[in-house]
């Protein structure tokens, strides 16, 4: 039997998939065939999600009936808008994410139908509704109208446009569409797994990103962006960079958004992202992030050089807090920013995971353990009354 303990499943393949391919020694990132350099260099956030779901790169004919699809489906239902204004509004964005996905099942006529055609139909819906309950409850939460979406504009811009109650230029709107299409898929990771798990069950697809969105607010996975953004600002300023890293260092604590589980070099998307955070701080004067990361970067690799003989780099929750805090967003919202993305490859697993005629049927999870016992041993504990129990 292969050993799999305490490794977090990592090097252990549990299904086929033809969504994505990572090559961690290479630093390449692959959606359906296509490399993630061109996908950012010439296709939308829409196109992609296309790919996803369909496995195939659109027609423009196509590529436009769907950006109307997923532009009519983004109101979200009155009731789901009543349930938001009656929440605590210190609720965390993750927590609210978790449990109002799940009710949007009570509006969708289609939520327990069991074919390929309704579940990517359901698909369509939470893509465009994840953004436009993510920008509502910002704006409540704060005491703000709600920003109705514009169904004119492109699925980036547009949540922009909710979230700050302005129009994003076109290169602002063009940079978080990127970023978007970089968050969008990334094969087994953790949430990706969790709903994969959960569609091995028969579940239907609110309740399997239910689960992804838990697994996502974790800060070693979803949670680190919002993280990164509460290191920069505890140092602050260049001239602490070095001083904070070494202390942490030499306390053996980790620091957020460096090194990953899978990429051996550099993470393909960390450097899109470095890019786009170094343009957005020149055109909007505020060099402070771009250039705090940059020399944390910098300090963290030559520290992990000297000290343990190999090399470290940034991962995708580095670069895109600058990026995010940029364009006006909270750190608080960072992870649900990442869950208005990676809906997209977590629809596309469930319905792999629901159709592919690769998977056996009934393919569902169930790994094993071995039981190493409690305080009576590996041998069975006898019962004893509690009148007698010491």
């Amino acid at each position: 039997m292969q050993e799999t303990k305490d490794i977090g499943l990592r090097g252990i393949t549990v299904a086929d998939t033809k969504i994505c391919a990572i090559d961690g020694e290479k630093g390449k990132l692959i959606y359906r065939g296509y490399d993630i350099d061109e996908l950012v260099q010439y296709s939308s956030f829409e196109e992609t999600v296309y790919l996803l779901l369909y496995e195939t790169l659109p027609t423009k004919k196509e590529l436009e009936i769907f950006r109307e699809e997923l532009a009519s489906q983004r109101k979200l239902p009155t009731g789901i808008i009543r349930h938001l204004k009656k929440r605590k509004k210190s609720a965390n964005p993750m927590d609210v994410l978790q449990s109002v996905i799940p009710m949007l099942a009570d509006f969708d006529t289609e939520a327990r139908t069991v074919t390929k055609g309704a579940v990517i139909r359901q698909s369509l819906r939470l893509v465009s509704r994840m953004s436009t309950l993510v920008a509502y409850w910002d704006r409540i939460r704060k005491g703000l109208e709600i920003i109705k979406p514009d169904e004119t504009l492109g699925h980036a811009a547009n949540f922009l446009y909710m979230i700050n109650a302005e129009l994003p230029d076109e290169k602002t709107a063009r940079d978080f569409d990127i970023s978007l299409i970089l968050h969008a898929e990334h094969s087994f990771n953790a949430s990706t797994f969790a709903a994969r798990v959960v569609a091995s069950t028969r579940a239907h697809i609110y309740a399997c990103v239910g689960a992804a969105l838990a697994a996502l607010s974790g800060e070693l996975h979803g949670g680190a962006n919002t993280q990164v953004m509460n290191m920069l600002c505890e140092i602050d300023d260049i001239d602490n960079v070095e001083k904070w890293i070494r202390s942490k260092l030499d306390a053996n604590e980790i620091i957020m958004g460096m090194g990953h589980a899978v990429y051996k070099t550099m993470d393909p998307r960390a450097k899109i992202l470095s890019d786009i955070s170094e343009g957005l701080a020149k055109r909007t004067g505020i060099p402070k992030w771009y250039e705090l990361s940059h020399s944390i970067e910098t300090t963290v690799m030559q520290e992990f050089k000297t000290r343990k003989g190999k090399e470290i780099y940034p991962n995708v929750d580095f670069y895109s807090p600058s990026v995010y805090y940029l364009m006006g967003i909270d750190p608080d919202l960072f992870t649900s920013i990442f869950a208005v993305s990676r809906i997209s490859g977590w629809c596309a697993h469930i319905i792999e995971e629901k159709f592919a005629e690769a998977q056996p049927k009934p393919a569902l999870y169930r790994p094993e353990a071995d039981y190493i016992g409690n305080y009576c041993g590996i041998e069975e504990c006898k019962y004893v009354s509690i009148e007698e129990r010491k």
